[in-house]
């Protein structure tokens, strides 16, 4: 990276209805240690009625018109507008945990131009709730049955606070691409991302084109609040399903037929039986000693819950333009 003119920066955050998170996640950009001038921010809303957009053009955000609503789509819709050599996706339940990220970010990919994007940790922030620390940095993949799929990811190399990863050798089954993710702009180019964008779909497709590694910062990355307690888990996980139905609609290409541990109704059967989350609970607890294991089995059986009531609603509720972001939770700090 060159320090006299260094690369241009685009966040991308979708919005409905965010005016209580959004201001901690602006700050957090604004905050880093970066030059001003080459970080740009665009929210994608869609159609906020408490003050997001206000909130926004505060922090001088640009804000774009996202009319299917959805977090996804209004990724797609702000792609098409922005002007940084990287991209990062955060949501507005995201905070950037340390003032440097952004600069090591793109210090890393610049000098890995193999990685196919840099994916961020999620540590818990002072005050967080436990069961969202849980989630988010203990579990780092935020729910149990989508962890039970998923296949660990190899360490490559770590090189100072630079880490490289790969997927296992027989499987592309991890999902890369959300909350804090970087990625370039020419790679989002190369496989269409502003027509068929989806989180997971851009990082797999740059993984089945060659580009099989990416990279982490050790302990950086996003402050990722993405619930406020158990009957908000409960909640998303209905509406992350009614997604992941309605893609399969659209698309066959999925993380979860990239050869996972098990399948979702295998992963499914294991949480709700509270055994093996119960053995996994022990297990955590022994190597790590973090206590917030403990909320393992009963996120587990909230999960299936959740998955459950999702496949219910996306069976017998009219599939209406709003119907996905309808579902979506009110959107607190949850602390």
């Amino acid at each position: 990276m060159s320090e006299k003119n260094p690369p241009q920066v685009s966040f991308i955050i979708p919005t409905l209805n965010a005016a209580a998170m959004l201001p901690a996640c602006l700050r957090s950009i604004r905050d880093q240690d970066y030059p001003a001038e080459k970080i740009e921010i665009i929210v994608a809303d869609g159609g906020s009625t408490d003050g997001t957009r206000s909130v926004a053009k505060s922090f001088g955000a640009s804000v774009v018109e996202n009319p299917d609503r959805v977090a996804e789509s209004g990724k797609r819709v702000a792609l098409k507008s922005v002007r940084g050599e990287y991209v990062v996706f955060t949501d507005s339940d995201n905070e950037l945990s340390s003032r440097d990220f952004v600069r090591l970010a793109v210090e890393a990919m610049g000098k890995n131009p193999q990685a196919l994007g840099l994916e961020s940790y999620y540590p818990a922030a002072p005050g967080m709730n436990s069961f969202c620390a849980y989630l988010t940095e203990t579990l780092h993949i935020s729910d149990p049955v989508t962890w039970m799929m998923c296949v660990n990811p190899v360490l490559v190399e770590k090189n100072g606070e630079v880490e490289r990863w790969t997927f296992p050798k027989d499987s592309l089954a991890f999902p890369l691409g959300a909350n804090g993710f970087v990625f370039r702009k020419a790679d989002l180019d190369s496989i269409g991302a502003t027509k068929h964008f989806e989180d997971t779909h851009v990082a797999l497709q740059l993984a089945q084109s060659g580009k099989r590694e990416w990279l982490r910062l050790t302990g950086i990355g996003v402050h990722h609040y993405v619930v406020r307690g158990v009957m908000d888990f409960l909640k998303k996980r209905r509406r992350q399903t009614y997604h992941f139905l309605s893609l399969k609609h659209k698309s066959d290409l999925s993380w979860t037929k990239m050869n996972p541990r098990m399948s979702g109704w295998m992963a499914c059967f294991l949480c709700a039986t509270l055994i093996v989350p119960l053995a996994q609970t022990a297990r955590g607890l022994f190597k790590t000693g973090d206590a917030r294991w403990l909320w393992h089995p009963l996120a587990s059986f909230i999960s299936v819950l959740g998955v459950a009531w999702g496949f219910l609603t996306f069976a017998f509720s009219k599939r209406t333009a709003d119907a996905e972001a309808n579902l979506q939770p009110v959107r607190r700090i949850s602390k």
